[in-house]
């Protein structure tokens, strides 16, 4: 069996043989190609090289999650052609020998391709190995793998990338590639407004290719993390081969400290307000030693720092209770000098902080804050298009403090109704999710995959665990690149195409996708 090769080289005999519709490899035995690859040449005007010609490379028809399925889950491929065929089979890599056939179902055209698009299910092969699938007509895909969890790796990767990003500390070059760096930016910063004076602000991680710490970011992504942990907490590992690995708590967790501890730093001690960042500057190649400047106090960073820090606080007292507590009053002090200047009544960021704060401490000044976006007529609206409305009601609905029922109710069914139409459009989807996102900005995507994971854990529905799943599918290669956008261990992924940088290297995609990834390593 011949697989689809990374930047194939080919002379111009090459182009010939394919015009003549004659083609090696896997998945190009197919009787049509798989894009319209070879356009016309016009000889007499162009002159070629060994050296100068490549052959496009051939995109499969039939797309599958190449870091592969889980024994006991569903197990689904994509086919589109011109002409599908009625079945499909699946073949042992190793042996190349048919193991399993199957029908290609709801085979349904697609008017402006004028393809057909036909969905294969497995769910019955359970033997655990390496393969491929072959249809009629249409080819091959890549390879991929059924057994025991088959996430895990992918999972403890995605979780690892923050500690490749951490901010002064060696990183080796080792286990860590391009990532790797000496102990940087370990000197006082400058103030952006004030540079004859200086601040501590080391540590904490990189957000960013020029090296630059953001509070508003770094407040996201310990949300989405540490709501993940509270949902999923079974995923977690303390294993996953960072520093602090075996020390009894698992490493997301420390993980998050470590951003944590930077974002106290980012403190005012005299107002509670927060600094916005610490970007790097002055210039040059190397910017692990280019000098830091501190932003100036932001309301915005201020009030996402105090529902981070009341968050961490509420999942972090069964590790280290005074940590909690220092915490929480630093999302207290950051409150307070938000609520000075600007109206916690009007800021959906307030709300969301209320909400947190209020289940950290049960406090009626919070709660106040709450019920004046209750009683708006707007607030479903809000619910379904803002995320700060939408955070802040999951942490409402999560409370053990005192709650209005009928809001609860009320919200409940905001969180069902959006999950239902987020699973409808799934259902009705050739590539079985809501959000066929093109390129790489999968941020619509990964948001209602986070969506039905909050619904799944609130009310357990097993088509939402299946539809999750389907999402990670799509990211790993069932889409219509055939490209796994979230590692590069695999035989097709995002480093074969240019402008492509990996989902895990985008730190706020990346919390999403543990986001999504915990509940299939539950």
């Amino acid at each position: 069996m011949f697989s689809y090769k990374r930047g194939n080289k080919r002379i111009i005999a090459a182009l010939m043989v394919l015009m003549m519709g004659s083609v090696a490899g896997c998945g190009a035995s197919s009787a049509e190609s798989s894009e319209e690859i070879v356009e016309e040449i016009a000889v007499s005007e162009v002159s070629y090289t060994a050296e100068s010609v490549e052959v496009p490379e051939q995109i499969p028809n039939i797309m599958v999650d190449q870091s592969g399925f889980n024994i006991d889950s569903e197990k689904v491929v994509i086919f589109r052609g011109r002409q599908l065929p009625e079945s499909f089979q699946i073949i042992d890599l190793e042996s190349g020998e048919v193991v399993y056939t199957g029908e290609v179902v709801k085979a349904n055209r697609d008017e402006e391709t004028e393809k057909y698009y036909g969905i294969g299910r497995f769910n019955d092969f359970r033997e655990p190995g390496n393969y491929y699938i072959s249809a009629d007509y249409i080819g091959e895909s890549y390879a991929f793998t059924i057994g025991e969890d088959v996430y895990r790796d992918v999972f403890d990767e995605a979780c690892r990338k923050y500690y490749s990003n951490r901010c002064g500390i060696a990183i080796s070059q080792v286990d860590n590639g391009d990532n790797g760096h000496s102990a940087c930016h370990t000197t006082e910063a400058r103030f952006q407004e004030n540079s004859d004076q200086t601040i501590d602000v080391t540590g904490g991680w990189h957000m960013d290719e020029n090296a630059d710490r953001d509070v508003l970011i770094g407040c996201r992504i310990l949300e989405n993390l540490l709501l993940s942990f509270e949902m999923n907490p079974n995923a977690f590992t303390d294993e996953t081969g960072i520093p602090e690995s075996g020390n009894g708590i698992p490493d997301i967790i420390d993980e998050i400290k470590y951003e944590a501890d930077w974002l106290l730093k980012m403190q005012d001690s005299k107002t509670g307000g927060v600094y916005g960042a610490a970007i790097t500057g002055g210039g040059g190649s190397d910017i692990f030693s280019a000098p830091v400047e501190v932003t100036p106090v932001s309301m915005e960073a201020t009030i996402s720092f105090a529902a981070a820090m009341a968050r961490l606080s509420f999942i972090y007292q069964q590790y280290d209770q005074d940590y909690a507590t220092a915490a929480l009053r630093a999302a207290d002090r950051a409150w307070e000098s938000f609520s000075i200047n600007q109206s916690v009544y009007d800021s959906t960021q307030a709300f969301k902080a209320a909400a947190e704060l209020y289940r950290a401490t049960g406090s009626d000044k919070y709660h106040h804050v709450l019920d004046s976006f209750f009683v708006r007529d707007d607030l479903v609206q809000l619910f379904n298009d803002d995320e700060n409305i939408f955070i802040g009601a999951v942490t409402y609905l999560s409370t053990n403090q005192n709650v209005d029922k009928e809001q609860c109710e009320k919200l409940i069914k905001a969180l069902m109704k959006k999950s239902e139409a987020i699973a409808q459009r799934a259902t009705e989807s050739r590539y079985l999710v809501a959000n066929a996102a093109e390129g790489e900005d999968f941020s619509t995507l990964l948001d209602e995959a986070r969506c039905l994971t909050i619904t799944n854990h609130i009310i357990y529905n097993h088509e939402y665990t299946t539809i999750i799943e389907n999402h990670a599918h799509y990211m790993m290669g069932m889409n219509p690149s055939c490209l796994n956008f979230v590692t590069s261990s695999t035989e097709r992924d995002y480093k074969d195409t240019e402008g492509y940088s990996g989902v895990m290297n985008d730190p706020q995609k990346d919390a999403l996708l543990i986001f999504m990834l915990s509940v299939l390593e539950n």
